[in-house]
């Protein structure tokens, strides 16, 4: 009965970390990078190409549907794990070093970044920055900066 109700806390969990906002998404949109790849070594500054497919791109406070606008998750666990995994997912992004916002509609990036590993995840936000309901987000790739 533990080993039941450990198995249930668990599958409720996971769809609790998934349920986004209340923005739907298109079930087939899929966000990724469109130059870089898991493993790559790179020099700085580092440009990032983001890539969407089954949505459009626009401006943060923009209400259109099948749209949203890129944050980029720089060294942080992926998007609805850690520390405020459920917050981020039902009330937004915040705004730092580790979340990246591109509320203007942009579609790249060029960061000064130090040298080492760091790790990098798209994530499709809504008008008001909030993952969608079922969240439009990147695999977390790991890059090497020398």
């Amino acid at each position: 009965m533990k080993a039941f109700f450990s198995a249930a806390v668990l599958c409720l969990s996971a769809s609790l970390v998934w349920a986004g906002g209340e923005t739907p998404s298109n079930p087939d949109a899929k966000v990724y990078f469109v130059n870089l790849s898991d493993g790559d070594t790179v020099q700085s500054p580092v440009t990032i190409v983001f890539g969407l497919s089954g949505m459009g791109v626009a401006p943060a406070g923009t209400e259109k549907e099948n749209t949203g606008h890129h944050h980029l998750l720089v060294d942080r666990p992926p998007l609805g794990q850690g520390e405020d995994g459920a917050d981020e997912l039902a009330y937004g992004l915040p705004a730092d070093d580790n979340h990246i916002h591109f509320g203007g509609g942009q579609t790249e990036v060029t960061l000064d970044m130090a040298p080492g590993e760091h790790t990098l995840q798209l994530v499709l936000g809504d008008a008001g920055h909030v993952p969608h309901s079922t969240p439009v987000v990147s695999e977390v790739i790991t890059i090497t900066v020398e």
